[in-house]
């Protein structure tokens, strides 16, 4: 039996998407973007592939560099 696809496996893979389409893109999303997609990869069991959860891994450290990157700028713009 076939899973169900639901609108948050749309929702990610838009998302993925966006990401996958170029580096600039990846730079180019929004910290609401960037932190929706972070939930959704989170919630996406890929314990039956190796292959595809080191790739979730790195994913989400790239994800949660780029938050860190945008939060940062945020707090300094804010100071000045």
């Amino acid at each position: 039996m076939a899973e169900k696809i639901t609108k948050e496996d749309r929702e990610r893979v838009e998302l993925l998407q966006i990401v996958s389409s170029s580096k600039k893109a990846f730079k180019e999303l929004s910290l609401e973007q960037l932190e929706r997609l972070r939930e959704l990869v989170e919630k996406k069991d890929y314990s039956h592939n190796k292959k595809a959860h080191k790739s979730k891994v790195k994913l989400l450290s790239k994800i949660n560099v780029r938050i860190f990157e945008l939060e940062d700028e945020k707090k300094y713009s804010k100071a000045d």
